[in-house]
């Protein structure tokens, strides 16, 4: 993702995926709390649909928008872990086996986790 992007600026904007079909709206941005970078973001799928994570890390901001490279169906596929809280580091490793994403680059320390940026840019710690 660019790095120079705010993530707060990210909440409320569109994202699709990498065929160009609408995700939904990003709805939480989820930063490692060690480093203070953004790696997840929750899109909002729907209405009364659930949140699904999705890996900032290759995905771009593009006029506006947040393309994430991977099919919908994948991305609507990816596990549920519920939108407010942490994510443990299992559940990250889940979250990267699930995108087929590089496991060796994220530490596997005990206490990394991942806080969440909420809409209203205060970060939980």
């Amino acid at each position: 993702m660019q790095t120079e992007i705010d993530p707060r600026n990210l909440i409320g904007r569109k994202a699709f995926d990498r065929n160009g079909v609408k995700l939904g709206t990003v709805d939480e941005v989820y930063l490692d709390d060690a480093t203070g970078v953004p790696e997840w973001a929750a899109i909002r799928t729907g209405l009364f649909s659930r949140d699904a994570f999705v890996p900032l890390a290759p995905s771009e901001l593009v006029e506006g928008t947040l393309q994430v490279p991977f099919d919908r169906t994948l991305i609507k596929d990816a596990p549920d872990f519920g939108v407010g809280r942490h994510l443990s580091p299992e559940q990250e490793l889940q979250l990267y086996h699930h995108y087929g994403l590089d496991t060796t680059t994220p530490p596997s320390a005990p206490d990394r986790s991942f806080g969440k940026l909420a809409g209203t840019g205060d970060a939980d710690a």
